[in-house]
């Protein structure tokens, strides 16, 4: 998909951070918008900043809601006629041990980290099967590329993302639907603030300490993010890695596959 001009974009977790980002820059080249988010005032901020006529469809919607996504789909097939492009940018953040953690919270991380991406492939593929171009983009996580520890049950989510989206992509080679993953590092979002952080990777730490922390590590602004991922769909890449932070944790773990975890505890302790 190498314009987005008319297309119509479909993005979840569009209230703040690279949701939102990502809608400004769609905004800005053309396309026609579809934003849902659980947060409906983060929503119709994301609107006010948007430049122009665009068109928008705003939606208070819970991604891990089967029968909710189900419907949005229709709703956004009614308002516009057709979709071009999925974004499954919907996420929430959860630190804790598997021993301590609950299946309370490891289920509520499951349920909008994975089978929202699920539900909203699901719902949306049968469509985009039928558009002459077509684009399906899922957010994992470098944490669905190395695992650390207190990161179980994201670590969980987001490899399954990436299995879930790789293996998709290999069932639609021959159709004109670009399936992409994409491995964020550190990025400036809310993603920890708005989290259930019980436990740090580095120790016992108040929430506020795991903010300023992730906010210290986190090197990549939203906006990039989302230049990073719309480049990486103009040109068909199948993994998009974004920051440095990234792209070298993936680098450690190509070269030292079951040494990794060593490495990337030192440098954790140098960091903190």
């Amino acid at each position: 998909m190498h314009s987005f001009t008319g297309k119509v974009a479909v993005i979840t977790g569009a209230g703040s951070g690279i949701g939102r980002a990502l809608a400004q820059q769609l905004s800005s080249e053309g396309a026609q918008l579809a934003l849902s988010d659980v947060n409906m005032k983060g929503l119709e901020d994301t609107k006010s900043s948007l430049q122009g006529n665009t068109k928008v469809l705003l939606t208070q919607l819970d991604v891990s809601d089967r029968g909710a996504f189900e419907q949005y789909t229709q709703d956004v097939l009614d308002e516009f006629g057709h979709a071009d492009m999925l974004i499954n940018n919907a996420g929430v953040a959860l630190s804790q041990t598997v021993n301590d953690c609950s299946y309370e919270d490891f289920e509520w991380l499951m349920n909008i980290n994975f089978w929202g991406v699920v539900y909203g492939t699901k719902s949306f593929l049968p469509h985009m099967l039928t558009r002459p171009e077509a684009a399906i983009v899922n957010i994992s996580s470098v944490f669905g590329i190395i695992a650390l520890p207190t990161q179980s049950q994201y670590n969980a989510a987001k490899f399954a993302v990436r299995g879930f989206t790789e293996s998709l992509r290999q069932e639609v080679k021959d159709t004109n639907l670009y399936v992409g993953c994409v491995h964020p590092g550190g990025i400036k979002t809310n993603i920890v603030a708005n989290g259930r952080m019980h436990t740090s990777m580095v120790g016992e730490q108040s929430h506020a300490q795991q903010i300023e922390e992730f906010n210290k590590m986190a090197r990549t602004t939203p906006e990039k993010a989302a230049e990073t991922i719309l480049n990486g769909v103009r040109k068909n890449k199948r993994r998009i890695l974004i920051g440095q932070d990234a792209k070298l944790m993936d680098r450690i773990q190509r070269i030292f596959p079951e040494k990794y975890t060593g490495i990337l505890s030192f440098l954790l302790k140098l960091l903190s």
